[in-house]
């Protein structure tokens, strides 16, 4: 069963033509790894997927109905820069969209919210503000506030590149630790361990189109596009 579908999914700013045909599909499941240079369009793709950006021409389904229909919690998201409210603490943090929109009372939501914490190892911190915690822990929360929503499907917007070089693992063993329990997720990342470690596919975007889609294996031992070839050898010589 297919979690996401694009259909000849194109995106204009203006006259920038930010995603050019874009025909993928993503099963129930699986982890999809979205590589490619900066301002190749990978953040704008999976922005569409939630609808935090509209498409100009074509068609997503997502579990067959549209992204306009989605119900709310069905598709999470994990920012670059966290977006956790600074004036809460780490559980208010959490707990506000299980209250407010799946109507959860404040002691079911707090449970839910202690239960994910612990999930992220980070129930320590849950009476914190952001600001009292390091990025690779206010990342955690982060993931942890998307969990709070129960979705069937997790985006990744580059999670873990405003993070200190010591933090990354952290979050990346978050990441590796919840894929094995069989949510569908979509990851726009340069950690290409990660992409190794636990993608079912890989795919590699440049000035928005999809130039190659392949296992792990076959992107990084045997790239056919020569685009891909070249921006590997740079992203692992740094790795």
């Amino acid at each position: 069963m297919n979690a996401i579908e694009f259909s000849d999914v194109n995106k204009w700013f203006g006259s920038y033509h930010a995603l050019k045909n874009i025909n993928l599909s993503v099963l129930k499941g699986e982890i999809l790894v979205v590589c490619g240079p900066s301002g190749s369009g990978k953040s704008t793709l999976i922005r569409t997927v939630n609808g935090l950006e509209e498409i100009s021409h074509g068609e997503i389904q997502v579990f067959d109905g549209s992204v306009e229909q989605l119900k709310a919690g069905t598709v999470g998201m994990v920012f670059q820069h966290f977006n956790l409210f600074p004036h809460l603490t780490v559980l208010e943090n959490l707990t506000l969209s299980p209250i407010r929109t799946l109507k959860l009372s404040k002691q079911q939501a707090n449970e839910r919210a202690m239960h994910f914490l612990k999930r992220v190892n980070i129930a320590e911190q849950a009476d914190k503000y952001p600001v009292q915690l390091s990025g690779g822990q206010q990342q955690r929360v982060a993931i942890a506030r998307s969990l709070c929503m129960q979705p069937d499907i997790l985006l990744f917007d580059e999670p873990t590149s405003a993070l200190d070089p010591e933090t990354i693992q952290e979050v990346l063993d978050v990441m590796i630790d919840l894929a094995q329990d069989g949510i569908t997720m979509m990851c726009v990342t340069h950690e290409m361990g990660f992409a190794r470690k636990v993608a079912d596919r890989v795919i590699f975007m440049d000035q928005g189109e999809i130039l190659e889609m392949a296992t792990p294996e076959q992107i990084f031992n045997a790239p056919e596009h020569p685009r891909t070839q070249q921006f590997l050898q740079q992203i692992l010589s740094h790795q």
